[in-house]
């Protein structure tokens, strides 16, 4: 079968932009489209095709459609993506008779939201085994079977489905990413901010934790899933010359002797590429020894969710440690001379004294690369249904992490500006990697 797939171009609306001229703060999905690349290597003998639009004009993906001629096309989308994706689906289902599917991120958060018409079924949680299944049903002409973890739509009416019970079977570790697919849009894929050129490795699926702001742990029904160290280091391998290889995972460390296999095997092969993990403060300070082992086979740099500085905000983000093991964690990091990545929340309810505090804590620690988000609730998050009934701003275009979509505790124009001038603060003391 042929099959398109398709990552939606950059999205998302700026309040600050818009009603205010306040530039430089909003936020933009890019990156390697590596769940196409992940959900493609599971189509072994279908002619395979994904478009990358956050690097491609518009009529790329009509040429793409009218000369590929899909029977299948498949999209994917974030929050802030999923008006995009549904405006592409209405195009496509008047130019195309293609099967039409969507997962991704919303999908699996808010599915109810694509039980659209221009939708034909809906990928939840992860989909690489699943959507392998349908496709398989597809080309069989049954398409009126039911599938764990895919939706039919049923527009004008609510929709079933029946939940997908994951395990390491769903990982398909036999099935490696079609790197090759994106191999022109390569060059693409670099941070700019840090000049890091890399390529992503999937290590795990899920999270050992549950923050309430988060979409991951839903991705998987709560279980934590780890790909063998094999499938990873072949993956490594599949990427060539890159040289920075960001492995995918929201707690790389989070099973603590699966994480010292992989990077013992690392060594002993003699790989030469420099890593970036994802890591919680706590795990910093509890197995330090582990982070000092994969300091040695080459990881490079560190993203951490501090979140906030503050033990309130921490406990109502579930992150299950207190503020005072933050800098801690900073100085152990610092010991092993590696670049923080560090992950802050910055909630509408944000104070100038907050701000000031929050800035002096990022460069008296001396935070190299801070990220900086305004909170948001996103739909399926436990933080969601705890907010919900404050949110003013239900459209969803507005949900780039750079939007108040509750009221804020300034003015709202001071909100904005104070919070742009000092991402520019902090993103001028950034360094580059070279």
């Amino acid at each position: 079968m042929k099959i398109l797939l398709i990552n939606p171009p950059d999205s998302g609306r700026s309040i600050p932009e818009e009603e205010y001229g306040v530039t430089s703060i909003k936020q933009i999905f890019r990156g390697e489209p590596f769940g196409l690349e992940v959900i493609a290597g599971a189509l072994a003998g279908h002619d395979v095709t994904i478009l990358d639009m956050k690097c491609e004009k518009e009529d790329a993906l009509w040429r793409s459609v009218s000369d590929f001629r899909p029977q299948v096309i498949g999209l994917t989308a974030v929050t802030c993506e999923a008006n995009t994706v549904l405006r592409y689906a209405r195009k496509i289902r008047e130019a195309s008779d293609s099967v039409i599917v969507v997962g991704g991120n919303h999908a699996t958060c808010d599915p109810s939201y694509f039980n659209r018409s221009e939708i034909d079924y809906i990928v939840i949680g992860v989909g690489k085994k699943s959507f392998s299944e349908l496709i398989s049903h597809i080309q069989k002409g049954d398409r009126g079977v039911e599938i764990p973890g895919i939706a039919k739509t049923s527009a004008g009416s609510s929709f079933s489905y029946l939940p997908r019970n994951y395990g390491v079977d769903d990982l398909m570790d036999h099935c490696p990413p079609r790197y090759d697919l994106v191999e022109g849009y390569r060059e693409h894929y670099v941070l700019e901010k840090l000049g890091m050129k890399m390529g992503f490795v999937m290590t795990a699926y899920g999270c050992t934790h549950a923050c309430s702001f988060c979409t991951i742990p839903g991705t998987t029904g709560g279980k934590y899933l780890l790909h063998s160290p094999d499938s990873v280091i072949r993956d490594i391998g599949l990427l060539g010359d890159v040289p920075f290889i960001r492995m995918v995972d929201a707690n790389t460390f989070g099973n603590p002797a699966a994480s010292r296999d992989l990077c013992r095997k690392i060594k002993n092969l003699g790989i030469r590429k420099r890593f970036i993990a994802d890591v919680r403060a706590d795990t910093v300070v509890r197995h330090y020894d582990l982070l000092k082992e994969w300091k040695e086979a080459g990881l490079h740099a560190v993203v951490v969710g501090f979140e906030d500085i503050q033990d309130g905000r921490i406990e109502g983000y579930n992150k299950m440690y207190k503020a005072d093991i933050i800098p801690r964690s900073i100085e152990l990091l610092h010991e092993l001379n590696m670049l923080i990545v560090g992950d802050f929340i910055v909630p509408p309810d944000y104070t100038m004294q907050e701000f000031a505090d929050l800035e002096q804590f990022i460069v008296r620690n001396g935070i190299q690369v801070p990220v900086l988000s305004v909170l948001t609730p996103i739909p399926g998050t436990p933080l969601y249904e705890r907010m919900k009934e404050r949110i003013v701003i239900r459209d969803l275009d507005f949900y780039t992490f750079t939007n108040a979509v509750v009221p804020t505790a300034l003015p709202e124009k001071a909100f904005y500006e104070t919070f742009s001038e000092l991402v520019k603060r902090l993103h001028e003391r950034a360094p580059r990697q070279t």
